[in-house]
């Protein structure tokens, strides 16, 4: 049986950062996650999709996100059981968990912090009748690599962050992309709708609102798509295609995690916003997974609830004990392994 201080199940972004503030604590964490790496969505969906919403970082790519996460808690060294999927939850007598995975492995600990992001999910495709017969044939839900289409001609059919977001990044990287979008309006950050147009304006971006895919064609590969003006049913036209990544979003499932007997709200765990615990004391939920009045699905947002969460499982764990808030830059992290050096700019809490 494994034991620890905080069991993490998500190693994502939100999880992995929670091993630093608990490592500043000097707790010991251990992380569950059902993919065979850490990283979460940043590793196995978008490693080259960049991020602009990250403190001090202008523009950092989610896979490289994860590589400095993973630097950041290396001394704290933190327990990996990856590839296994949190099935159960017991409570104990004395208030502690054991939680098995669905191979069987137990974790013990006092602690346990649900940082499974949008849980177990599914892309949401287009109704198309041929939908199926191009998936990896010419049509994509997600892009790990954006050099696959390099010098491609790309349609990607969205309207939110990703598409957008996807749309600017394979602008310098596709010979042709082209946005297709059933609204005039879009959903995503307004910074990156006005660089969209830009990107119109400058004859890098072909941007056809509002509109929809309505047929694809090809033989054993996608070699065109039909798109239908909505304002107009008459207006058609086809389009020469190599590629064709529809960005619809996930839909999220949370998998066996909804059977613990945790208060659930449209699909994501309900908090108390004071530490981020849920309605059973001693179980948190932490980034995407949470739901409470004002969220925002944000990863820097997952960070401040990591932060909280942190200090609320010392209490717990520790409730003889005070510490006095005091930062890294003081005297540097020390970590489980002796070694001591600098750490970024975060609140560092001295135990008394």
């Amino acid at each position: 049986m494994i034991k620890t201080d905080i069991l993490i199940i998500g190693a994502g972004p939100t999880g992995l950062f929670a091993v630093f503030e608990a490592g500043l604590l000097k707790l010991k964490c251990h992380l569950i996650d059902a993919l065979p790496q850490a990283g979460g969505q940043c590793s196995e969906i978008y490693p080259k999709k960049p991020i602009y919403d990250i403190p001090g970082f202008p523009e950092v790519l989610a896979g490289d996100l994860v590589d400095n996460l993973m630097e950041q808690i290396k001394s704290f060294q933190p327990g990996f059981t990856l590839g296994e999927r949190a099935e159960t939850i017991k409570k104990l007598d004395d208030g502690t968990f054991i939680v098995t995975t669905n191979k069987g492995t137990e974790h013990h600990a006092p602690v346990v912090a649900i940082a499974g992001g949008l849980g177990s999910f599914e892309p949401r495709k287009p109704l198309l009748d041929n939908l199926k017969k191009f998936e990896d044939n010419g049509i994509a839900y997600m892009i790990k690599d954006p050099e696959v289409y390099r010098d491609k001609k790309v349609v990607i059919a969205g309207g939110g962050d990703s598409a957008l977001d996807w749309s600017i990044f394979l602008a310098d990287v596709a010979s042709q992309v082209t946005l297709v979008h059933r609204r005039n309006e879009f959903r995503g950050a307004l910074d990156s709708v006005e660089k969209v147009q830009e990107l119109k304006n400058q004859g890098k971006l072909n941007l056809i609102t509002p509109a929809e895919i309505i047929a694809l064609n090809g033989d054993d590969t996608l070699e065109s798509v039909l798109i239908r003006k909505i304002s107009d049913a008459k207006e058609e036209q086809v389009l020469e295609v190599d590629n064709f990544i529809p960005l619809f979003g996930l839909s999220p499932k949370l998998g066996p995690i909804g059977d613990w007997g945790l208060e659930i709200e449209k699909n994501a765990i309900k908090v108390d916003t004071f530490d981020y615990q849920t309605n059973i004391p001693g179980i948190y939920a932490i980034g995407d997974v949470n739901t409470y009045p004002g969220k925002l699905k944000l990863i820097l947002c997952g960070f401040h609830e990591a932060t909280l969460m942190c200090q609320s499982a010392f209490q717990k764990i520790h409730p003889d004990k005070k510490y006095v808030m005091k930062y890294t830059t003081v005297g540097g992290v020390n970590g489980f392994d002796g070694t001591k050096k600098e750490a970024p700019k975060a609140v560092v809490k001295k135990i008394e």
